[in-house]
């Protein structure tokens, strides 16, 4: 199962782990024609830069833009421009610095629009050209944050689509980011660790007891998914570099090799958890940081250079669109750079070339990435938190960010290895140990046509598609009648899910309402449970379904509960992943209880998103 976050980003369609296996057969079946068609031929510009494996900053000066004397005509060409969610902000700031100046195409002015998605779903759009969307409302330009993306998608024919990787206009060194008194205390401040002393030191559980900081708890391990974020697909990557003993010979390994996998898979033990982005994470950490307990979120995480100068500088997103800006964090991250070398997001410009683009868009395209490798246009790129193509970075920038000087970049595995890492996670991912807890109180049956309950079971019995056999899955379910006792309480024990599944179903489908709803005492009986049968080798999670608010006058209440699942976090983390159902959910209080244990809160008030947001919250252990 792909269990990676994606906090409720209700304007995205979700592609992540409901369709992996399809979108991923796409991509490396038909994704290879159907982009070699679709990406413009002749929009090759100077290809991956360091990414690929050069030099960290190359010689020679940029170009000077060339504005147009006077405006073109109305009305204007309108430019899509899709891009990945950690690139968004450059590309749009780029944008409003492109009709900042006079532009003319052909005599027409021009009209940039920026959308943003996961790389991996954009990939996923892109080969399926766009299905459902109008051809008005088509982008022209596509600007991922890694060649990786294009790489994925030029399967099986070993390249990239159209023999080019488009024009680099920004990069973005993947590093290992920590809280700066816990790279302190390792020495990682001063001397960098290769990428295996870093896996190693994560599978150490006891790692800052060891080091007198038992405070700490456990070493806190954070990855993106692979199936969708750049930062997650490389983080598995230098897994399989770690674990074949060599960084930069992934495209010589037998990648599906029995020895190797395993080794790969004791390497991804060392994870806490994964979330769909690195946004995710950080945002969870700003959380912790305010409260002064960063180390019960985060030790270390896998991201961008762009995202931890985000971070130190105040900014934080809930779901990687929305962003929110506060002071700094009282304990900034340090950005850490293997010494055995780092990928480098590119941020390849390629302009399509599918039947909605016009030749006027074709040239507006060509037009804005020719000015986004101009002088003026790297000057926005550096401004923005990136590397430049060329040059030194903005010092402010790098200082906020705690950026290196200088990189020993990485290259970019070949697009076949890419694929077989990236197909290789369901097999290679740290399991989970998952208990679904459903509200049964009465309130579930209050909706017309097919209850909520009964949509609540259907979406449950598709969230199992999302895990694999050696998962271990379970069921419980709360509610009361006047003072009795909370009930019915466990229905199907966690167990392997290749044993368990058709209990656990037949189990689900014989839930029936009940009357209250008894939420601080459910949550906390099943959390001490969870707890005291801990498994290191596993996630250990909850995942609550309400459709209510407590309203029981049995014992319990949001403080003790709250101080209770962040004491199990500090050396037995319990995540509860919690998902408010229907429009009477108490979400406030679902949030703090996801808050507390380290999990995510998400949205499914519109009942009629159920099963989405499920499968969605599912793939975010």
């Amino acid at each position: 199962m792909g269990r990676r976050h994606a906090a409720g980003d209700v304007s995205y369609p979700r592609w992540i782990w409901i369709a992996a296996a399809a979108t991923v057969a796409l991509l490396i079946v038909g994704g290879a024609f159907v982009l070699r068609m679709l990406i413009f031929p002749g929009a090759s510009g100077q290809g991956p830069g360091p990414a690929g494996g050069g030099s960290d900053a190359a010689g020679g000066p940029l170009p000077q833009d060339n504005p147009a004397a006077t405006p073109g005509s109305p009305p204007c060409i309108s430019l899509g421009i899709l891009t990945s969610l950690e690139n968004a902000d450059m590309v749009q700031a780029l944008a409003d610095a492109y009709t900042a100046k006079p532009r003319s195409v052909e005599g027409r002015c021009v009209t940039p629009s920026v959308s943003r998605e996961k790389s991996g779903s954009a990939a996923g759009k892109v080969a399926a050209r766009f299905p459902g969307v109008p051809a008005g409302e088509k982008p022209a330009v596509w600007l991922p944050d890694s060649s990786a993306w294009l790489r994925i998608a030029g399967q099986p024919s070993g390249g990239s689509p159209a023999g080019q990787e488009g024009t680099s206009v920004a990069r973005s060194a993947v590093v290992v980011a920590m809280p700066e008194t816990m790279a302190a205390a390792l020495g990682w401040d001063g001397k960098p660790p290769s990428w295996s002393e870093v896996f190693a030191l994560a599978g150490e559980p006891d790692v800052w007891q060891r080091l007198g900081h038992g405070d700490w708890g456990k070493f806190k391990f954070g990855k993106a998914s692979p199936l969708v974020s750049t930062s997650g697909l490389m983080a598995l990557a230098a897994s399989y570099g770690s674990a074949g003993g060599s960084m930069e010979g992934l495209d010589g390994m037998d990648l599906g090799a029995q020895s190797l996998v395993e080794k790969v898979r004791a390497v991804e033990l060392g994870t806490s958890h994964y979330m769909a982005t690195p946004e995710h994470f950080l945002w969870h950490a700003r959380q912790a940081d305010d409260a002064g307990e960063v180390a019960e979120f985060l030790s270390a995480v896998i991201v961008d250079e762009k995202s931890v100068w985000d971070y130190n500088r105040g900014v934080v997103s809930e779901d990687g669109t929305t962003k929110r800006a506060g002071p700094p964090p009282r304990e900034p991250l340090r950005a850490i750079y293997p010494r055995d070398g780092v990928y480098v997001a590119d941020n390849p410009a390629v302009i399509l070339g599918g039947d909605w683009v016009g030749s006027q868009q074709r040239s507006a395209a060509q037009d804005f990435v020719g000015f986004a490798v101009t002088k003026q246009g790297q000057d926005v790129v550096k401004a923005s938190g990136f590397r430049p193509v060329r040059g030194a970075l903005d010092p402010a920038v790098a200082a906020t960010g705690r950026y290196a000087e200088t990189l020993r970049p990485l290259p970019l595995p070949k697009a076949e290895a890419l694929a077989a890492i990236q197909r290789s996670f369901p097999e290679v991912r740290k399991r989970a140990r998952a208990l679904f807890l459903m509200d049964v109180s009465g309130s579930m049956v209050q909706e017309s046509g097919v209850t909520k309950l009964q949509r609540a079971k259907e979406a449950v019995v598709k969230a199992l598609d999302h895990f694999v056999g050696d998962d271990e899955v379970g069921l419980a379910a709360f509610s009361h009648v006047g003072d009795g006792p909370l009930q019915p309480g466990v229905v199907s024990p966690v167990a392997p899910l290749k044993a368990n599944r058709e209990d656990l179903i037949g189990k689900l489908n014989a839930l029936q309402p009940v009357e209250a709803t008894p939420l601080f005492e459910a949550v906390s009986r099943f959390a001490a449970d969870q707890a005291k049968d801990y498994k290191d080798s596993f996630i250990n999670t909850i995942v609550l379904l309400s459709d209510g608010k407590n309203d029981t006058r049995h014992a319990g209440d949001l403080a003790g509960l709250s101080e209770q699942l962040s004491h199990q976090n500090h050396s037995t983390p319990v995540l509860v992943f919690t998902l408010a159902y229907g429009p009477d959910a108490d979400v406030p209080t679902l949030v703090e209880i996801a808050k507390a244990s380290g999990a995510h809160y998400y949205d499914a008030t519109d009942p009629g998103r159920l099963e989405e947001v499920l499968g969605e919250l599912v793939t975010s252990f």
